[in-house]
């Protein structure tokens, strides 16, 4: 090797290492300035901000699976996901992502690790009896999301569409009632995110880059938040809207667009923020020129099925604007009108280092050259780059609406996911994998997350 490209080569790790530096220095002062905020002003509304989490070191059943699985897909996982044939890496990677998702919640036992997660005073299942009447529920959704209004709905409930309750309705309606099954489904369908995340990449990039991010997507440190919330499940369906998008686009079947429209539709009325993965999406059309074509027809079938559930939720009389008006006054009439706008803007991206590690804070910083060439010399990697920069407007974009002060952990895990695949232009793979089991690890045995 020539003197030359070594230097370029230590000059990048230097760089990466600055990057992922800058990170934990955010993540250091996020800490100590939150710490000081919630002890003089009681303002923040968190105990070891700025996580939704309190101070509780602990072991528990999960703990050697976790271990186990992280030492694993850091030694084996790189080989295995190049050496794979791509129809049998998706199911491997969804397995992998199961049991590190599955281990680290039942670092906290089975009943404050899963079962019992959705069923706290502001969760999902806390009002199942009042959807008996679906219809009527349905009818009256907008009458109880303000406080003061007659039964308000707890926060999480008033804070989202009716489709994120009603999918846990229909779950208690098949027969898989409580916190357990609950859990389980949000891991079993949030784990798939990783999949849909690696189906897009392939499509929009290459088949190299999704293989060198597939790991980064199985050891993801969101894991200690996708086990369990309702928002690892809105994380899979947001990611497979856009890898039916990408597989539209890139001129596999046009009839991917109605699907991907239909996921897109449910993602609306599953969280409001997550309208904003539109701009994925463009993202994703930008992206996909390279291998399709976009033809009227596409665009036709994309919103056919992103009119599908609007349509049964307006006729059901849920009005989704009406709702977010109203969401707006209940956010500001509880702690939302209280957390300091001034602290949460910029911390809300330390719980982002937390969430998604610091290989994606390096690989991030591997995005910007590839993403500057992309108009004069578009390659896989500057498609790759187009999609985690437009992932990083959406969450930048949720970030200055000041509607999400804290907890964001949680809530913008799908946009996390799809800042991931940044970390397939990082060399060392494994080191940086090491680092992020490290993290997830240490969040999950020194913290309980809660939300």
């Amino acid at each position: 090797m020539t003197q030359a490209p070594l230097r370029d080569r230590y000059a990048g790790l230097r760089a990466d290492l600055c990057a992922a530096s800058a990170a934990a220095l955010l993540v250091l002062v996020a800490v100590l300035v939150g710490r000081h905020i919630q002890d003089t002003r009681r303002t923040l509304f968190v105990h070891w901000p700025p996580l939704f989490a309190d101070w509780d070191p602990h072991v528990g059943p999960g703990t050697p699976a976790a271990v186990l699985v992280a030492v694993a897909v850091v030694a084996y996982g790189p080989t295995v996901a190049a050496r794979l044939p791509w129809r049998g890496l998706l199911p491997a990677a969804w397995a992998a992502a199961l049991a590190w998702t599955w281990s680290l919640a039942l670092v906290d036992g089975w009943q404050r690790g899963v079962a019992g997660r959705l069923t706290t005073r502001n969760e999902y299942l806390t009002v199942i009896g009042r959807f008996h009447d679906l219809p009527a529920a349905l009818r009256g959704f907008t009458h109880h999301i303000v406080s003061g209004s007659p039964h308000p709905w707890p926060a999480h409930i008033a804070g989202h569409p009716p489709a994120a309750t009603v999918t846990f309705v229909l779950l208690d309606r098949a027969g898989l009632r409580g916190g357990g099954w609950a859990g389980a489904w949000c891991v079993t369908v949030g784990a798939t995110a990783c999949v849909a995340v690696l189906v897009a990449v392939r499509a929009l990039a290459d088949e190299r880059l999704a293989r060198r991010a597939a790991p980064f997507l199985v050891l993801a440190p969101a894991a200690v938040w996708v086990g369990a919330s309702a928002d690892g499940y809105f994380a899979a369906v947001a990611a497979w809207s856009v890898a039916l998008l990408a597989l539209a686009v890139t001129g596999r079947s046009v009839a991917w667009a109605a699907g991907s429209g239909l996921l897109y539709g449910l993602t609306c009325y599953l969280s409001y923020g997550l309208a904003l993965f539109a701009l994925i999406g463009a993202a994703v059309l930008v992206a996909g020129r390279h291998r399709g074509h976009t033809r009227p027809v596409l665009a036709v079938l994309f919103v056919a099925g992103a009119a599908v559930v609007p349509t049964a939720f307006t006729l059901a009389g849920f009005d989704w604007w009406e709702g977010y008006r109203l969401l707006v006054t209940r956010y500001y009439q509880g702690v939302g009108g209280i957390r300091p706008y001034g602290y949460w803007v910029w911390a809300n991206l330390a719980c982002t280092v937390l969430v998604t590690g610091l290989a994606t804070a390096a690989g991030l910083r591997r995005t910007a050259t590839p993403l500057a060439r992309h108009r004069a010399a578009p390659s896989a990697e500057s498609r790759l780059a187009l999609l985690v920069a437009a992932a990083l407007v959406a969450l930048l974009a949720a970030d200055l609406s000041g509607m999400s002060k804290a907890e964001t952990e949680r809530i913008w895990l799908p946009f996390a996911m799809w800042l991931l695949p940044a970390c397939a232009l990082l060399p060392r793979p494994r080191v940086w994998l090491t680092a992020q089991a490290t993290l997830a690890l240490l969040l999950n045995h020194l913290l309980l997350t809660g939300w």
